[in-house]
């Protein structure tokens, strides 16, 4: 499987939903890191499951250990080697997807790649859980991020078809990213939220899921990072990105909305400012050629329904090969949006790290 990932510093990521444990082993952190276990905790609390009604009732802790690579709250220059253990698990719920396949899961397409050998409980290493190691190693590069002054937010731009204020491309206040890094449902206009909670719960009782779009920043991003073409920051990024399970569109600045502009209107026109560089708007998202121009990065992630749903679906029996029914049993999110946040901050501040870090050998 490829679980590995990155250049300056090598991420390999392992573990299956219902196995003993899941894991990450980070290759080439640079050398005496002082690391703040108490914010990797709060990210992981973040992402962790059973946090509410919004989201699947499974209850895990996600507490990390930390094997090697860390002595006296310092990288020693070692791989570091961390662990989450799974606890909470009702393998039992998936007895039947030994022969159902699941619509919307990758229990079909995963059974043909490995010949039928994949642990399918929980959807095994292709489950959303995988992620909790991701937020982890996202915690370290996040910090790393911030001793060089740069941050990563994001909100809840829109659950369903309820949608919250965009980001202001090329103007990020101070109060309003503090504001967001202290919501635990993180919108600008939170009046809005309680109806996006409100169409989470009616989902959830009609048995069935509902997608969104998490909209993402990463601010004071210097100018001259990245390379052109396959190494670009939207080629970094948009390559962990669509790793994150049930993302399925990405798209920078305008994105897609841009293509409907003409040339006067999509161009972001320079000025000096302050004594600074910059461009009045941001259309691009901080982005020319594949390199920073030290505006804003700005991009959108699609996230789609929870696959896993109680209403009753056609599918197949794949050892009888037959038509069939399913009804997926198990605890799931009846929408993952607000839990992917941080595994969507977490891919962000990975990819620009290594970016950074490329550029500045």
């Amino acid at each position: 499987m490829s679980g590995v990932w990155g250049k300056q510093i090598e991420y390999s990521i392992f573990g299956e939903s219902h196995g003993e444990a899941l894991g990450i082993v980070i290759s080439g952190l640079p050398v005496g890191i002082k690391l703040d276990l108490d914010f990797i905790r709060k990210e992981m609390k973040r992402r962790a499951p059973g946090s509410s009604d919004l989201v699947t009732p499974r209850k895990e802790e996600d507490a990390f250990e930390i094997l090697s690579g860390y002595f006296e709250e310092h990288t020693t220059g070692a791989p570091l080697c961390a662990i989450i253990r799974n606890k909470n698990t009702r393998s039992s719920d998936y007895n039947n997807l030994r022969y159902a396949m699941r619509p919307g899961h990758a229990d079909y397409s995963g059974r043909v790649k490995y010949k039928g050998f994949n642990d399918f409980r929980g959807s095994g290493h292709f489950s959303g859980r995988i992620t909790a190691p991701l937020v982890f190693a996202g915690a370290i590069a996040k910090q790393i991020l911030a001793s060089k002054g740069i941050k990563i937010v994001s909100h809840v731009l829109s659950i369903h078809n309820i949608k919250d204020t965009a980001f202001d491309l090329a103007n990020f206040e101070e109060s309003l990213v503090k504001k967001l890094s202290s919501l635990a449902f993180p919108v600008i206009d939170e009046s809005i939220a309680e109806d996006m909670k409100q169409a989470i719960r009616t989902a959830k009782d009609n048995k069935n899921s509902v997608g969104g779009v998490v909209e993402c920043a990463i601010l004071n991003m210097p100018a001259g990072i990245g390379d052109p073409f396959f190494d670009s920051i939207e080629s970094t990024l948009a390559h962990l990105l669509f790793s994150v399970p049930a993302v399925k569109g990405v798209e920078f600045g305008k994105g897609f909305e841009i293509s409907s502009l003409t040339g006067i209107e999509a161009n972001d026109p320079y000025a000096i400012v302050d004594g600074e560089i910059r461009t009045t708007s941001n259309n691009n998202g901080g982005i020319i050629g594949g390199i920073s121009n030290g505006m804003p990065i700005v991009f959108k992630c699609a996230i789609k329904p929870t696959a896993s749903i109680g209403l009753e679906q056609d599918t197949i029996d794949i050892v009888n090969m037959k038509n069939t029914k399913l009804t997926v049993e198990g605890r799931h999110d009846p929408c993952i949006v607000p839990r992917v946040l941080p595994v969507i901050e977490a891919a962000a501040a990975i990819g620009i790290l290594d970016s950074y870090l490329t550029s500045n050998k």
